[in-house]
């Protein structure tokens, strides 16, 4: 099966459908597993909403729509993918003094409440300690190659959505 095969729109859908698991996968380990997320976790989380968010827009657009959400989906998915690059080098090359958030009782015990409910969403995870790996890599490693894909076929997406628009305009039909 050819990748031209399947429409833009489909692969917009299929970008959706893949994020939503990948958050679902992440609220199983945290809430199942009990692993925390770190604030680089909690970040990467908002980048992937953003990526499902803009995939099931363009999903149901065509044309210049369809590419101008593709071209956000790319660059939100470049700013998940830069977040979980840094995170995978933290965990690499670990620094000597690990500062990436408190924990959840400590700030519910010395913050009131309305400043500790904003530190929450932060994470209290450590950012450079490695609680899952799955054929070698973390879950900030696999973040990133999902990123990746995500953006490469947004791109992908945006490029194929105004070519046939292009090539009306070429044979002066339009």
């Amino acid at each position: 099966m050819k990748l031209t095969a399947i429409s833009p729109q489909r692969w917009m859908l299929l970008i959706a459908l893949s994020g939503i698991g990948m958050l679902v996968f992440g609220l199983y380990l945290q809430h199942l597993v009990g692993l925390n997320p770190c604030p680089m976790c909690i970040v990467q989380r908002y980048a992937l909403i953003g990526v499902v968010v803009l995939a099931l827009i363009g999903w149901r657009l065509r044309g210049n729509g369809l590419a101008a959400s593709s071209l956000l989906l790319t660059l939100t998915a470049g700013f998940g993918a830069f977040t979980a690059a840094r995170q995978s080098w933290l965990q690499w090359y670990p620094p000597e003094v690990v500062n990436c958030g408190r924990d959840f009782y400590g700030m519910v015990e010395n913050f009131p409440l309305n400043r500790a409910i904003p530190m929450i969403f932060k994470g209290s995870g450590d950012c450079t300690k490695i609680d899952w790996t799955f054929l070698g890599g973390s879950i900030a490693n696999w973040s990133f190659v999902w990123f990746v894909l995500f953006g490469l076929l947004g791109l992908w997406v945006a490029l194929r959505s105004r070519r046939p628009a292009q090539l009306v305009q070429l044979n002066g039909i339009a």
